[in-house]
């Protein structure tokens, strides 16, 4: 069976959301939209917003998945979470950007779920 870009990335969307919620983060967005970008999730983990990068993979022949979230892919979110949190009004909140990098056996069983917090920020000094 053919899978699309769409049916992997949302169910690695599906498995991040659990993986939040059950360490008792609250999802406020889900592919959060501004700027020509996106950010797949916007949570709050106790005074801190965190903008969550998701990357998923059913394979490693082109590397880990969250080396998928290049510089020019930071610089992005970035921008993203500055309109954010103008929209919001929520600039003298702590915040920080997540990456939870997925890797899915060809079957789409979960095969590793890895949170990198605190993966890059605003000046995009990347941790990895």
């Amino acid at each position: 069976m053919a899978y699309s870009r769409l049916d992997i990335a949302k169910t690695g969307e599906s498995l991040a959301v659990a993986h939040l919620k059950a360490r008792g983060y609250d999802i406020l967005e889900r592919n959060y939209r501004a700027l020509r970008g996106e950010i797949d999730l916007i949570a709050q983990d106790g005074e801190f917003i965190v903008f969550v990068e998701v990357k998923t993979r059913r394979s490693l022949k082109f590397g880990l998945p969250q080396t998928a979230v290049t510089t020019q892919k930071q610089q992005q979110i970035s921008k993203v979470a500055l309109a954010y949190l103008q929209a919001k009004n929520l600039f003298d909140t702590p915040c920080r950007f997540d990456v939870i990098a997925i890797h899915l056996s060809p079957e789409f069983e979960l095969l590793k779920l890895e949170q990198i917090e605190s993966a890059f920020d605003f000046q995009t000094k990347s941790r990895f």
